[in-house]
């Protein structure tokens, strides 16, 4: 993603420090290297979920067809065959929202820990605070993909009708086994959010600092908000940015960014946008708006439709005129 990135940014207490995030080649420490290797795990499977998910074509000719004729049992027998293995991988895709979520706990604990500030984290767990870039990565990425595939929702609604009257008639199905009522519930949920994995990590985020009364929220916050800084100075200095051996390392870095923002939005009782944010929203969306529009529009939308506290009273005209709201 590009050579060893040296970074300026502001710790916490406004001193200014340097260090070297390397979003390339971060190896871990003995001390980092059991929690890297379980959420490498993790990233190597999400790998394989985007793919999945990239290549997700729906059964929407089939659908229609069994709509069009509900008489006819080979056709509606031909969209069940079409349907059923789409909806596995829609079982998949939700199982690991749940995996995703249960990494970023352990993810947290490391790099919010008490025993030094959010800048010495990133500096010294270098390895593991590129694992956390790279969940928020596949995490921008998965929802761009899933907001632009209408077949999702499609087949999955679909597919309940079409198991719902299958119980009515006393249908029993193998397929029922694999995605019960109970799961079918919860995958609703899931898919209904415009947003899902991202819904996950903010829940999953709230929930690390509710669980972990005993650890100043400051501690996530703070970690939360450097990450954001760290991303932002990269893209806004035209001497960091031009090591970036890749131009894939400028969209990595936006994503990042956003994630950041929307979970401190979230975790913050005040919110990212209010003025005395310790992340500096203006110049995080004007780094946004200097991109070309169809890289970062789908960015700005989760800013102005997945935050918590945009249209609060707190927000300046300003941070809404800029993102058009």
């Amino acid at each position: 993603m590009g050579n060893l990135i040296k970074v300026l940014t502001r710790d916490i207490d406004n001193n200014s420090g340097n260090f070297f995030l390397d979003f390339e080649n971060a190896q871990p420490t003995e001390a980092e290297k059991q929690q890297w290797e379980q959420v490498n795990e993790v990233l190597m499977e999400a790998q394989g979920i985007l793919q999945d998910l990239q290549s997700y074509s729906g059964a929407g000719e089939a659908i229609r067809q069994a709509i069009q004729q509900p008489n006819d049992e080979r056709v509606q027998e031909t969209a069940w065959a079409a349907v059923v293995p789409l909806v596995n991988k829609l079982k998949k895709f939700y199982e690991f929202s749940v995996k995703l979520e249960g990494t970023l706990h352990g993810l947290l604990g490391f790099l919010t820990s008490a025993h030094c500030s959010p800048t010495q984290h990133l500096e010294q767990e270098q390895a593991l605070a590129r694992q956390f870039a790279e969940i928020l990565h596949f995490t921008l990425r998965f929802d761009e993909l899933k907001m632009t595939n209408p077949a999702i929702q499609n087949d999955f609604s679909y597919y309940r009708r079409t198991l719902s009257r299958m119980r009515i008639n006393n249908m029993a199905t193998e397929e029922e086994n694999e995605v019960n009522n109970e799961l079918a519930n919860r995958m609703s949920l899931f898919y209904a959010n415009a947003t899902p994995m991202l819904k996950t990590l903010s829940d999953a985020t709230t929930k690390f600092v509710s669980e972990n009364s005993d650890l100043p929220i400051e501690n996530t916050t703070d970690c939360l908000s450097t990450m954001a800084s760290v991303c932002k100075v990269m893209l806004e200095t035209p001497e960091y940015r031009s090591r970036f051996a890749s131009d894939d390392t400028v969209l990595f870095c936006l994503r990042v960014m956003v994630g950041v923002i929307i979970l401190y939005d979230y975790v913050h009782p005040a919110g990212a946008f209010i003025k005395s944010s310790k992340i500096d929203m203006k110049g995080c969306i004007k780094v946004l708006r200097d991109q070309p529009p169809n890289r970062v529009e789908g960015l700005l939308n989760a800013l102005r439709y997945t935050t918590k506290h945009l249209h609060d009273e707190t927000t300046s005209k300003q941070i809404k005129n800029m993102l058009q709201v």
